[in-house]
Parts: structure tokens; C-alpha cells; sequence
């Protein structure tokens, strides 16, 4: 117990330290990203610090809320066969310590991406018909239908780009609609790539139609395994086709921060990016010398 003499200051310290001797490393990491986000996502909170002394945090209220702004935007992604449980580990604490919009990594890793996140507000994204597009329909449900199961909240699914591209437009729109009606089932989002790299412009038109037509949440450029990823024309294109009320998503090649503004200029409201620490630290104009400064 404390005693009478003891001040405020020493109580508040006293009273922390006995709350941090019962955590281990990993609870004091987790605990560490909470409070990391929650400056992330308080700009006034933010603010007192800086007044309080702001060059210990490394950069301005203005470069975090531009950091801020730009990380809600981005699928923070790794989709690689070789990504390893450890680098999964470490994409989603950057995605919560940065407020990232989701995360987006393959089924199999979806269950453990939900319950290292299960506190935050990043959401688990996953994949479906991936990269190819070319499963059964009944196949990329049942992958979105399992995925949801063990807690993603948003699927992108490949369309099938061979059917597209035989004028097959009827099954097509059922394999996009397929998985979007058991994504709405359960208030997820549904994404769907029409890999603009494969395509000729009047099958990027046709292909938009149809996913607008299916019911889609966002249309998406690319897999990013294709041999191009997104492109400001295609997202011009895109936006110009679905119009105001979707989703367009770019994805594949965005590599900083410059080019992450160009896409959302031309419409884009996600980035689908591996590289979503970067394109935040540069909007908050550090560079990598100055990370380790980095306080939200």
C-alpha cells in the first residue's frame, strides 16, 4: 500500500509497473500496439504530445494525419506461397500499429491473422479463385464461404478470365455473383480482380459491368502475379465504369507513396500494396533512418 507521503506521479508509476510485471514479452508487445494505435487514430491526443514536446515522436501533427489518412486506404499484403507464420506475425502488428484497412493473406493464415487481431480494427482480408481465377464457381464459394468461417471479413476472388474473354458473360457474372452473395450473407465485402493486364480495354469495360451487375463491393486491377499490376489508366478507366457508389481497388506495383496518391487521384479507394509501412512513413515524411522514431 501505498503511503500518505506518496504523490500522484508515484502512485500512477507504481501502480503500472505492478500491471506490466504481469505480462510477458508478448502481452507487453500487444499492449504496446494499443497504445501505438491509439495514437494512430486520436490526431488531438497526438497533438498534446507534440505540444508536450513533439520532437520526441519524430514527425509533425500534420505528417501523422497525413500518414493516417493514407493508411486507411491500404490492404496491407502479403500473398507470397513462402510467406512464413513469423512474417505473418509481424504484417499484422504492423497493420494494427498503423491502422492499415485490413490485411490481406492467404486462406490457410487466415484463422491466426482473426486472433492476432481480434482487438484491433484492422479486418482480415483473403483470397479466393487465387491467382488464376480459373476454379469452379461453386469452388471460389465454398473457398469465400470457409475463409469467412474462420474470420475473414473481406474476399477477393479472381474472375474467371477464360470465360470472360470467350464471351462466356453468363458465367462469369454467376461466378462473381456467387461469392459476393455469400459475402453479403455474412456483411463482408466482396473484391473482385479482373487482372487488367490480360485484358483489352473493351473487356476491362465489360468485365466492371459485370461485377457491378453481380452485386460487387469493389472491382480490383490485378492478383499482382500476372505480368502487370495496376495502372492509373485502368483505374481511371474502372472508376469511370462503375461509377461513384463501388469500390475500386489498386493493386500490384504500387510501390511508394507517390504512386499511392496517383491511383487514389484516378479513383482508387483501396491499395492493395506489400510494401503499406513504406507508403505510411513516407507520407509522414520520414525516412528509414528516422523509423525507429516512429510513435503511432
Amino acid at each position: 500500500m501505498p503511503n500518505q507521503n506518496t504523490s500522484l506521479e508515484e502512485l500512477v508509476e507504481q501502480i503500472t509497473n505492478a500491471v506490466l510485471a504481469r505480462f510477458d514479452g508478448q502481452a507487453r508487445d500487444e499492449l504496446h500496439l494499443s497504445a501505438d494505435h491509439c495514437l494512430a487514430n486520436c490526431p488531438h491526443h497526438l497533438m498534446s504530445l507534440i505540444d508536450a514536446g513533439g520532437e520526441r515522436l519524430g514527425m509533425t501533427f500534420e505528417q501523422a494525419a497525413a500518414a493516417c489518412q493514407i493508411a486507411r486506404y491500404i490492404d496491407h499484403t502479403l500473398l507470397k506461397p513462402e510467406a512464413t507464420r513469423d512474417q505473418i506475425h509481424k504484417l499484422c502488428r504492423e497493420a494494427d500499429q498503423y491502422s492499415f484497412a485490413s490485411v490481406c493473406v492467404n486462406p490457410a493464415w487466415v484463422r491466426e491473422a482473426a486472433s492476432i487481431l481480434r482487438h484491433s480494427c484492422v479486418r482480415v482480408c483473403t483470397v479466393a479463385g487465387f491467382p488464376l481465377g480459373a476454379n469452379a464457381p461453386d469452388t471460389k464459394a465454398y473457398e469465400a464461404r470457409r475463409a469467412i468461417f474462420d474470420g475473414a471479413h473481406e474476399i477477393d476472388m479472381v474472375i474467371n478470365i477464360g470465360a470472360l474473354k470467350s464471351s462466356d458473360y453468363d458465367l462469369v457474372e454467376r461466378d462473381i455473383r456467387g461469392v459476393v452473395e455469400v459475402c453479403h450473407e455474412f456483411g463482408c465485402l466482396c473484391k473482385v480482380i479482373i487482372e487488367t493486364a490480360l485484358l483489352t480495354t473493351e473487356e476491362k469495360v465489360k468485365a466492371c459491368l459485370l461485377v457491378k451487375t453481380a452485386g460487387a463491393d469493389f472491382v480490383k486491377t490485378s492478383t499482382g502475379f500476372s505480368k502487370a499490376g495496376a495502372t492509373i489508366e485502368d483505374v481511371a478507366l474502372m472508376r469511370q465504369v462503375v461509377g461513384p457508389s463501388m469500390g475500386v481497388k489498386a493493386a500490384g506495383g504500387v510501390k511508394d507513396f507517390a504512386s499511392a496518391q496517383e491511383m487514389i487521384r484516378a479513383g482508387a479507394t483501396r491499395i492493395g500494396a506489400s510494401v503499406g509501412v513504406k507508403i505510411a512513413r513516407e507520407a509522414g515524411g520520414l525516412r528509414e533512418e528516422h523509423v525507429s522514431k516512429i510513435a503511432y
